[in-house]
């Protein structure tokens, strides 16, 4: 592969801080790097830097002299008083751009639903994204380095946007560096990770979810090392104190297959006891919307319906995730729930021991304390909350969001983005509703620090309606997802590709749906689909939909013949059988090398060896397995 850019020897120096020093790293083509990190760690900076928009203190930033880099940053810089057309081709005729079917696939993907002769000033945030996102992508650049792309983006451009990046270049060529807090994104496109952190910046080979792994067990190989140092300085105090040396015996070595790191670990919540709790403070009625109407009357005469003839019971301890395109309808339906918008027929109950809060996308209620600093803030609440069964003071909030003592000391109004959004989810919790509406808590966080939020909310005992486009969020925190679909909400058993599946199905039918945006979706979106992790089932209730999700699987309608049916169903039962055997002769051979001389490196690696070969033939049973069950629609 032939070297692109990269850096040597790299100092950067802030005023108040120094973000490398000494780091060195190479961009080949064919490389796909998603760059992750706590915020203020430096992810932009590398970025420009590698970019050549940003020139190091030391070191020398390196780059073929043919390479043409592309770059995407956080803010724009469109002319408002360009129109739309201008800004995403310049001055090409018509005939140039339209004649040209990647830029029109680009344009469908991401702008077909913006006029194309409106003002650039005139669009919202969202609509800017995209104008600019898809700017830059009708060009020809043999890097792409992409800060936060997913921003403003809904589900559907962003599964259109990963289809695109897989498909941009040919395989070995081109390449993408990007930083994203998305990580069902960084999964879906990247085949690399670094990871930045203390002035340095750590490879890692894979995905996002490979890079956790990969993490998970640097971390545990570090504990085992640090734990070896303090037996190593317990035996030499014991040496000192008694006059003569500790025996000490041989530490057996073991490396841990991805199963084992996470075999003991506990389900993510316990679903029955936080709905026990959520019912102790919330009674049996949370929310009912009864053939709830919402149609919005236009000064030229016509209407919008946005929610239309709607029935949905919101219970305690319910945690929905609610998601669809920009314009759906989604925030009119959340102030529908809250009772601060009259629907134009239909009914909503509300319990009377409801107490909802919001975390809305724009923190506007943090406005109020101003140059007020954190801890003075924090000083306002003496009391504790429950979280997982344990009360917490807001100190150990704190602690638990990321807030070091340093931060205490800053003024509200000076935090980032991020600390903003940990504080006001912070103030939320303590002020102890039982109802949380959360609309893009995801924004402004790094992918430690919604892990971490993601872990508070799994302890919160109450009813949470969360709305984001960040798929791998939406599916790890609630246990049920919703699409808001034509004014209508629809449960979704199979999560975001159940959603996706059913707007392609629905704009296929519409006039000149085989075309257009729905049509280069459909084509980028191929191979980007995720599998649910736990594999829950939904309940009794959605049989009607999951029924249809069945129908959609197998091709709309399919029909298997008798014979077919019998002859799938034999093979998964023989996998099965053929799976639990393979899976009791990798128990042996690990139990073999358990007990195995741990300084005997060649059998440790024979039995590693056989370990990895009878777990490939279990993986491609079980794929086997997968796809005859996807045919019988199970």
């Amino acid at each position: 592969m032939a070297f692109l850019l990269g850096c040597e020897k790299v100092r950067v120096e802030f005023p108040t801080k120094t973000v490398f020093d000494g780091i060195s790293l190479g961009v080949e083509e064919g490389d796909r790097i998603g760059i992750v990190g706590r915020n203020g760690d430096g992810k932009s900076t590398l970025l420009n830097l590698l970019a050549g928009q940003l020139e190091p203190d030391d070191g020398r930033v390196l780059k073929n002299g043919a390479v043409r880099v592309g770059v995407l940053g956080q803010a724009d810089a469109l002319s408002d008083d360009d129109t739309v057309e201008r800004a995403v081709v310049g001055d090409l005729p018509e005939y140039q751009w339209a004649g040209d079917a990647r830029v029109r696939d680009i344009i469908a993907g991401l702008a077909s639903d913006i006029p194309w002769d409106a003002r650039v000033g005139t669009l919202s945030g969202g609509q800017r994204r995209r104008v600019d996102l898809a700017r830059l992508l009708i060009g020809d650049w043999d890097v792409l380095a992409l800060d936060e792309p997913t921003n403003h983006l809904d589900v559907r451009a962003i599964t259109w946007l990963a289809g695109h990046l897989k498909a941009r270049w040919k395989q070995g060529a081109g390449a993408l560096l990007v930083v994203t807090h998305d990580r069902w994104f960084l999964d879906e496109v990247c085949t690399r990770m670094w990871e930045v952190h203390d002035r340095v910046v750590d490879p890692f080979e894979g995905g996002f979810s490979a890079y956790i792994m990969q993490r998970v067990e640097r971390d545990r190989l570090a504990a085992l090392a640090e734990q070896k140092r303090q037996n190593d300085l317990r035996r030499e105090l014991a040496w000192l104190s008694r006059g003569a040396r500790a025996r000490a015996t041989k530490p057996k070595f073991h490396v841990a297959l991805a199963q084992e790191l996470i075999a003991d670990v506990p389900p993510l919540r316990d679903e029955l006891e936080l709905k026990r709790m959520a019912m102790a403070r919330l009674g049996k009625q949370v929310v009912d919307l009864e053939h709830v109407t919402v149609r919005f009357d236009h000064a030229d005469g016509s209407s919008r319906t946005v929610l239309d003839d709607m029935d949905w019971i919101i219970g305690p301890g319910d945690r929905y995730g609610i998601v669809g395109e920009n314009g759906a309808g989604k925030t009119t339906l959340l102030r529908v729930i809250q009772g601060l918008q009259k629907p134009t027929s239909g009914l909503v109950k509300i319990g009377k021991t409801v107490r909802f809060a919001v975390l809305s996308q724009h923190l506007d209620d943090l406005a109020r304390f101003g140059d007020d600093r954190v801890r003075q803030v924090v000083g306002r609440y003496s009391r504790r909350t429950m979280l997982d069964g344990k009360e917490m003071t807001p100190g150990q909030l704190l602690e638990k969001l990321g807030f070091t003592r340093a931060d205490l000391n800053e003024p509200v109004c000076d935090l980032s983005g991020g600390q903003k959004r940990r504080l006001a989810l912070m103030l939320i919790l303590l002020d102890e509703p039982n109802v949380l509406v959360l609309d893009e808590p995801g924004n402004d966080l790094d992918t430690d620090m919604l892990a971490s939020v993601e872990d508070l909310l799994d302890g919160w005992p109450g009813t949470l309606l969360l709305v984001t486009h960040d798929r791998y969020l939406m599916e790890r925190v609630t246990d049920h997802q919703f699409a808001l679909l034509d004014g209508r909400i629809r449960h979704l058993p199979g999560g975001v590709d159940e959603y996706l599946r059913l707007t392609e199905a629905r704009d296929s039918t519409r006039p000149g749906g085989g075309a257009g945006a729905t049509q280069s979706l459909k084509q980028s979106s191929q191979g980007c689909g995720t599998r649910l992790v736990d594999g829950t089932r939904p309940s009794a209730s959605s049989g009607a939909t999951e029924a249809g999700s069945r129908d959609a699987d197998n091709g709309g309608g399919e029909r298997l013949s008798g014979g077919e049916i019998r002859t799938l169903r034999k093979l998964m039962q023989s996998n099965e059988r053929k799976t639990e055997t393979l899976n009791g002769k990798i128990e042996d051979v690990r139990a073999q090398m358990a007990a195995a001389d741990p300084s005997d490196f060649t059998a440790l690696g024979d039995f590693q060896a056989q370990i990895n070969d009878l777990q490939a033939q279990v993986d491609a049973l079980e794929e086997e397995w997968l796809e005859a069950a996807e045919k019988l629609g199970e």
